[in-house]
This record gives C-alpha cells, sequence and structure tokens, in this order.
C-alpha cells in the first residue's frame, strides 16, 4: 500500500507542476495592463508587402522582421490571420530590447483565385496601439493543366 500512496503522491505532484508551468508560461505571454512596460518595435520588412503572382494550390509563406527598439521585452500576444486561408505563427517568449523576431504566416492559394489581401494582427504591448498589421497581397492564377 505504501508504494501505492507515494505513486499516486508523485504523479499528483507532477500534473500539478507541470500546470503551474503552463500557467507561468501563458502569464509570460500576457500583455501588461501597466503602459511603463510597454515598448516600440521597428518592423525591418515593409509592413505592406505584395508577392505578384502564384498559381494556385501553392502555399505562400511569408515573413515580417522586426527588432525591438525599445527599453522593454517586447510581449506578443497573439498573431491573428485576416482569414483562415492563412495561418501565422510567433514568437513563443518575449523578445528583448535591441534584438530581432520574426512574424511568419503561410497563405493556401487553393480556390483563392484573383487578388487576395490578406491581413496580420499583431497584438502586443506596443506604445501607441497594442495592435499592429502587417499586410501583403497576392495574385492567384487559376491551374494550369
Amino acid at each position: 500500500m505504501r508504494v501505492a500512496s507515494r505513486i499516486i503522491l508523485l504523479a499528483c505532484l507532477f500534473v500539478s507542476c507541470a500546470e503551474i508551468d503552463q500557467q507561468k508560461q501563458h502569464q509570460s505571454m500576457t500583455i501588461p495592463k501597466d503602459s511603463s512596460l510597454f515598448t516600440t518595435v521597428t518592423w525591418l520588412d515593409s509592413t505592406n508587402r505584395s508577392f505578384g503572382t502564384i498559381p494556385e494550390g501553392r502555399k505562400l509563406e511569408v515573413a515580417f522582421r522586426f527588432v525591438n527598439s525599445g527599453m522593454r521585452p517586447l510581449i506578443i500576444q497573439r498573431v491573428q490571420a485576416s482569414c483562415g486561408c492563412t495561418v501565422a505563427e510567433q514568437p513563443e517568449e518575449p523578445v528583448l530590447p535591441g534584438k530581432e523576431g520574426v512574424i511568419k504566416a503561410s497563405f493556401n492559394s487553393e480556390g483563392r483565385m484573383g487578388p487576395n489581401n490578406k491581413t496580420l494582427y499583431v497584438i502586443a504591448n506596443t506604445r501607441g496601439s497594442i495592435t499592429n498589421e502587417l499586410h501583403f497581397s497576392v495574385v492567384v492564377e487559376k491551374k494550369k493543366w
């Protein structure tokens, strides 16, 4: 009985610690309410880019490079695409002052013929506005058989 009790106790502690770690990680990527902890970001690439023409069915990979040009860590809480055909990625850790980072996205052109204008909404602890917009456009041509 003692061995079984110890195993159950250890399992409970392990699960509890894992939950605490997840809560800490979630809290660390939440925008602080105190605006003195806000920072500035400088986009190294244009925030409005055109990728020309691609054939239907191709996935377009886009990346927007930036530097934390402020004095506080840059916390990117969320990057949300304007539609379901685009999947965005974001840094998982705060970006320290002076360091570079990248926002990536993948646009699925299947069934999206013609001009496409997409927006990535970057929610971060940035001065002026916590919402930064990144735009890209692409024209999708019908597949040639």
